[in-house]
Order: C-alpha cells, then sequence, then structure tokens
C-alpha cells in the first residue's frame, strides 16, 4: 500500500520536472551547444508528457 504512493510520489515529481523543462522554466540538463538535434525535439514534447504524466499519476493515486 505505501509503495503504491511512494510510486505515485516518484511519476508526480518527474512529471513537474518534465513540465518544467517542458514550458522552459529550468533548462535540460548538459551543455546545449553539444545536444544531438533530437535532443531539442523530445523537449518539445515535455509540454504535453508533463501534463499528462501529473494527471495520470493523480488518478492512480486516487484511484488505487
Amino acid at each position: 500500500m505505501i509503495a503504491n504512493y511512494i510510486d505515485q510520489i516518484i511519476m508526480f515529481c518527474a512529471g513537474i520536472w518534465i513540465t518544467a523543462v517542458g514550458f522552459g522554466y529550468l533548462p535540460l540538463p548538459g551543455n546545449a551547444t553539444t545536444q544531438p538535434p533530437w535532443v531539442s525535439t523530445i523537449a518539445g514534447h515535455f509540454k504535453w508528457m508533463g501534463p499528462l504524466l501529473l494527471a495520470i499519476a493523480v488518478v492512480l493515486a486516487v484511484f488505487k
């Protein structure tokens, strides 16, 4: 039971971080000049993946 909540807390924190990176509040880790071009594409998807992960974490925490 407690392990489920710990899993949801970790998922919620990851969702917050992904959302913050997607909307530009936090930079991506690493040097921006040496990153391959696909990194910016993935970071663009963080705008919808982060809130989706947050919603999934909340729904799973409520209904488990």
